[in-house]
């Protein structure tokens, strides 16, 4: 029924932030912030978040529901979703949870060519991203308590569950390469 052109993280995350209320630009970039979305969408960059409201405006997903005035304030505008928004919402959300994609982190790509350093570099660069790992998983079970604290239910937290899981994985994972290496057991020749 609905194309996926124009679908990223960021867009299906504005589409169903504007189902909860109509919002501006900074409203949706404080929302993302404050409901800790931005631990899985990229929104660092305002530019970006400009851009994919333009694109979902123009693909009749969105439209522009009003233009605040306000003295304390520069003109803002307020976007709403449109009922094609909401259906291209529910499928691209269908898709992205029962299609895996083919993604290219910088991590498995730099993996790809370890054979550029010795292997006591290499050991010493796990090591320090299985700790920064390991903080970041300490950080999200705080900050799942912290939502079981205040009444969230588990399907609002269940991004940094699998955050969480993904980090533990990987840790161990790194954990097991930095041994092999420093152990001997993972060698490789020069040439």
């Amino acid at each position: 029924m609905t194309s996926p052109r124009g679908r990223s993280p960021l867009a299906l995350t504005v589409l169903a932030l504007l189902q909860y209320k109509p919002l501006h630009p900074y409203g949706i970039q404080r929302l993302i912030k404050q409901w800790g979305k931005d631990k899985v969408v990229n929104v660092g960059q305002r530019t970006s978040l400009y851009r994919t409201i333009d694109r979902l405006t123009a693909a009749g997903l969105i439209r522009v529901r009003e233009t605040e005035r306000d003295q304390a304030y520069p003109e803002r505008t307020v976007y709403e979703i449109t009922d094609l928004g909401r259906d291209v919402a529910r499928d691209w959300l269908l898709d992205m949870l029962a299609t895996p994609k083919q993604e290219f982190p910088e991590f498995p790509a730099a993996l790809s060519h370890l054979l550029m350093l010795p292997p006591q570099q290499i050991g010493d660069a796990l090591e320090r991203r299985a700790d920064t790992l390991d903080e970041a998983s300490a950080a999200l079970d705080r900050d799942r308590s912290a939502g079981s604290a205040h009444g969230l239910p588990r399907i609002a937290l269940l991004e940094d569950e699998y955050l969480r899981v993904l980090m533990a994985a990987e840790s161990q994972w790194l954990r097991s390469v930095v041994d092999d290496l420093r152990s001997g057991g993972l060698i490789w020749s020069p040439a």
